[in-house]
């Protein structure tokens, strides 16, 4: 039985499996198309080249004489090693490392006073998506546990075209302007010269580039908590980051910060996991992903806004537009108003998830920009860089890419032209289409927007320049335990630098935020605590943190998780499989961990469970809980000096397990 199969069984008699089954079955008409440009290769098929002629032989190249030189008049050989040599393509500069899953989108709450875009207000309309996770730092190849900020990127294909939310795991960024978007992620890549450290922050660019950049404060303190070392992505929130505006039928005009909400709750590994399971299993996030919708655990998300109306953009004591700021949940609650399902996970990981291409520009009718600069030249770099990374400007018609409306325009030619276009390439024409669509008929019609006055110049509104209070509320809100690990997590960060004018400033600008906390940083690297400079205003929300009961954001459910069975040759088959029942009644993911992979069998003859991991190949990192069950005769006898069984148990206690 495969591991898949087995999660498949431990879930079987789960409470939710008859809506886990009602997920599967939904009609998906991006799947649909997809299916059109899938090509089957599990089935009785001959080997062929690219244009069509079978091959005898494609083992063994031509050569003259037996022991002779390869032919180059070999054309499969050549056309077999020259595709090969052409199969990678630019790997994306940030968020390269990543995974990804299709699913749907359901709205039950429509929002007809915000926008009169129909996909928030048609409950009727099953709406598929992608969905891409990733990290920012790291290369291709990088760990999936490192300390960094999560990508969280959606894409809707809807019928009035696809709408894209380019989202992180954080609700605020770096910096307030993407013209210095090239600097910070400068600074927080591999040393140019020696392409040191790969995939982490804990280097002195990143840290001199902070100490510089106040704007960056706020993101800083998310950065250092637990939020950006995720349990997995099935239990990580996303941010849309910007404020978006939204347009009603009567052209009324709101702001809108788009949120994700994991049905699972929101959970972080404790660092010292997080180091471990990037030796232990690199590939941690993406397997607990496929892992789970295999198992037919499906993640589920709650989709929210945040809304506040035009007339009300300067009502607060920051600004809307700047991107390193939130709108605490106390001024603005978030309205739930829909879920989203990842149902099935992609079938070829390149053509879906490598070659996806999300712009924050892909928005439909009723959803527009705002003002936030940072967005503007988001916009635009997203559509730039995909020239390069795709090969040019037809990336839009890889099967991923296409909306599932119909597209009709007068763009034409280019690399990788795939559609045979008839009729005409401008526009008026007297054929009279493809023609401009009015708004009452679905056209994208962009709202009239008020132009602030003044004159043209490099400058930022006058509450952009307030960086601190934010940052002081994200530590004000933390518990006890999760302050101690913003404090280890700068310690370490830090105590990873070697210039000492970095680690001074950058205690400086953390004393900006809460003395105790720049003090306690400063006691763990051994220098002088700095003197209070900045009083703190002693404001806290309950929504931020991760393990405060009163947050409503948040959920602790037992769905979803991964259990251990730990058993030996002579175990208990009735404890062991009324544990594993039990669990698994619960939603529980239990894996059986033996001494082989295989039948292990019981103290009671005949009876015996299928191992998936043995005690060599698998840590109590990988799991939320470990359970030891108990027997007889010479093996368990062994076990009282079997380091693995030890290390399991004393590790697990350690992280806090049960």
């Amino acid at each position: 039985m495969s591991l898949a199969e087995s999660l498949k069984q431990s879930l079987a008699t789960g409470v939710e499996s008859v809506e886990k089954s009602a997920h599967k079955a939904v009609s998906n008409p991006k799947q649909a198309q997809l299916a059109d440009f899938t090509v089957d290769y599990t089935k009785d098929r001959g080997i062929s080249t690219h244009f069509g002629v079978l091959q005898s032989d494609t083992e063994t190249a031509l050569k003259a004489g037996i022991r002779g030189p390869t032919l180059i008049e070999d054309t499969h050989a050549r056309e077999k090693i020259t595709h090969f040599d052409h199969e990678r393509i630019p790997e994306r500069v940030v968020h390269a490392r990543g995974t990804g899953a299709h699913g749907y989108f359901k709205l039950h709450t429509p929002i007809p006073e915000v926008t009169y875009a129909p996909i928030l207000n048609d409950t009727t309309l099953t709406t598929p998506t992608f969905v891409r996770f990733s990290t920012v730092q790291g290369f291709r190849g990088s760990a999936d546990t490192v300390r960094d900020v999560r990508g969280f990127a959606t894409r809707f294909y809807t019928q009035q075209g696809n709408w894209d939310i380019v989202a992180n795991n954080n609700p605020v960024f770096f910096i307030q302007e993407a013209i210095k978007f090239p600097d910070v992620i400068h600074a927080v890549k591999p040393d140019q010269a020696k392409e040191i450290p790969q995939a982490q922050s804990a280097h002195d660019n990143f840290w001199d580039f902070i100490s510089r950049t106040p704007e960056s404060l706020h993101h800083v303190m998310w950065h250092m908590s637990d939020r950006n070392i995720p349990r997995s992505y099935r239990m990580m929130q996303g941010f849309g980051v910007h404020s978006f505006v939204c347009v009603n039928a009567k052209g009324q005009r709101s702001f809108v910060k788009f949120h994700w909400k994991p049905k699972l709750g929101i959970h972080s590994l404790v660092w010292d996991e997080a180091l471990k399971i990037s030796g232990q299993d690199p590939d941690f996030h993406r397997r607990d992903l496929y892992d789970a919708i295999e198992a037919g655990s499906y993640p589920e998300y709650e989709f929210g806004v945040q809304v506040v109306p035009e007339e009300k953009e300067h009502d607060f004591d920051f600004d809307l537009l700047d991107s390193t700021k939130i709108i605490p949940e106390e001024l603005v609650p978030v309205r739930y108003i829909g879920s989203m399902v990842l149902n099935k996970c992609p079938d070829d990981f390149f053509a879906e998830t490598e070659q996806i291409a999300f712009c924050t520009q892909h928005m439909v009718p009723g959803i527009e920009h705002s003002n936030d600069p940072l967005l503007h030249l988001r916009s635009f770099s997203y559509q730039d860089t995909q020239l390069s990374r795709l090969g040019g400007p037809n990336w839009n018609l890889i099967p991923i890419n296409r909306p599932v409306c119909p597209v009709f325009n007068t763009q034409r030619d280019g690399f990788m032209q795939m559609q045979i276009n008839k009729g005409p390439n401008y526009w008026p024409n007297r054929f009279g289409t493809p023609h401009p669509v009015p708004g009452k008929d679905g056209g994208q019609v962009l709202s009239p927007q008020p132009l602030p006055g003044g004159v043209k110049e490099r400058v930022r509104g006058p509450k952009f320049s307030e960086h601190y209070s934010q940052a002081t509320l994200f530590w004000n809100s933390m518990s006890d335990v999760e302050k101690e690990h913003i404090v280890d997590a700068f310690s370490f960060e830090l105590g990873r630098c070697d210039d000492k004018g970095v680690v001074e400033l950058m205690l400086d600008s953390i004393n900006f935020i809460d003395n105790k906390l720049a003090c306690l940083v400063a006691q763990n690297l051994h220098v002088d605590p700095p003197k209070e400079v900045h009083p703190n205003h002693g404001k806290s929300t309950k929504f931020l943190s991760q393990i405060n009961p009163t947050n409503s954001n948040n959920a602790f459910t037992a769905v979803g998780r991964r259990m251990a069975l730990f058993v030996h040759d002579g175990f208990d088959f009735g404890i062991a499989s009324g544990i594993k029942a039990a669990f698994a009644g619960m939603g529980v993911i239990v894996n059986v961990v033996g001494p082989r992979k295989g039948k292990v069998n019981s103290s009671t003859p005949g009876t015996f469970l299928e191992a998936h991991f043995t005690f060599e190949t698998c840590r109590s990192t990988l799991f939320d809980g470990v359970f030891f069950v108990g027997g007889t005769g010479p093996e368990y006898d062994k076990l009282k000096r079997q380091g693995r069984w030890l290390h399991a148990a004393r590790e697990a206690f350690m992280h806090y397990k049960t």
